[in-house]
């Protein structure tokens, strides 16, 4: 099975380079499977991030998230099966992931199937801010999320955590 862990965000955006530095440390970690191909920075979005994706069996991708009340270093896993459809798309501009994928698949893309699109969405405190460091809160709890997740990623790679 051909798996691509994709590291998302901005490097320059404070808090929104933590899927970078994620997936960055744990391509520093031996014992990654062969199959497994790691891009630690993707800033494509919307209907580019097709042409990274497409030819996969399995797309396992780390980013970050900003929700109300959210605590830094909280972080969620789903597939893609849970993600929901753009209800009023008015540009290709404003699709969101799922409506790429959907999109992609009727143009007849070769794309991961949803239920083998594992997201990681790490809690954030700032992702606006022009900084090449993350926020406190966010450095403090790394040591944590950050193991926390390179298991998660190692389970589904079925190697040891």
């Amino acid at each position: 099975m051909r798996t691509l862990l994709l590291g998302m965000g901005n490097s320059i955006l404070s808090d929104d380079a933590v899927g970078l530095r994620l997936v960055g440390d744990f391509n520093r970690n031996p014992g990654n499977p062969a199959s497994l191909e790691i891009i630690e920075e993707c800033t494509a979005g919307g209907v580019d991030l097709l042409h990274v994706i497409e030819g996969y069996d399995r797309l396992l991708l780390v980013d970050s998230i900003l929700t109300r009340d959210g605590v830094p270093g909280r972080w969620f896993r789903f597939t893609a099966e849970r993600l929901r459809e753009t209800i009023h798309l008015t540009s290709m501009h404003d699709a969101n992931f799922a409506t790429v994928l959907s999109l992609g698949r009727q143009l007849g893309m070769r794309l991961p199937p949803d239920r083998e699109i594992h997201i990681f969405a790490v809690e954030v405190l700032d992702n606006r801010t022009f900084s090449e460091k993350m926020t406190d809160g966010l450095e403090k709890a790394y040591p944590i999320y950050s193991e926390e997740i390179f298991c998660e990623l190692r389970i589904l790679l079925q190697s040891p955590c």
